[in-house]
Order: C-alpha cells, then structure tokens, then sequence
C-alpha cells in the first residue's frame, strides 16, 4: 500500500498515482480486507469535487454525503 499511497494517518490512504492503478489497489483491498480493517481512501478525480472516499470497514471517522461532496466529521474536543 505505501508504495502507492499515502498515509498521513494509520489505515488513512491517500492516492497518488493514476488512476488506473490506484482503482486496481482499491479493488484489490475491497476484496481482501477484512470487513473490520476500517481502513479510509482518498482517491483523487478529474472532475468535480476532485476526490473520492471510500471506506472498507468501521472508521475512527464518520463519513457523511452532504448534497453529493464526501465529508468527513471531525469533532471538536474540549
């Protein structure tokens, strides 16, 4: 995986490739994870919003959709 992504934050992936091989890493991930990985990627695309989210498993992070942009909730301590 860090061969191809970056990860600013344990089981966070961030795509820097092209597509292509990046759609055959996530594919690849999706089929071997297991559901309980809770592994988050950020993949980027050429049209708007310019990214992508998908999640395999539980996240530490929720994601939510607000009128078709992937968000991610962070929440605010203290």
């Amino acid at each position: 995986m860090k061969l191809w992504f970056v990860e600013p934050r344990a089981n966070v992936f961030v795509s820097g490739v092209k597509d292509s091989v990046a759609l055959t890493v996530i594919d690849y991930l999706q089929k071997h994870c297991p559901p309980e990985s809770g592994v988050m990627i950020f993949r980027s695309l050429p049209r708007p919003p310019g990214y992508e989210i998908q999640v395999i498993g539980p996240t530490r992070k929720a994601l939510i959709d607000m009128s078709g942009l992937q968000l991610v909730i962070e929440t605010l301590k203290g």
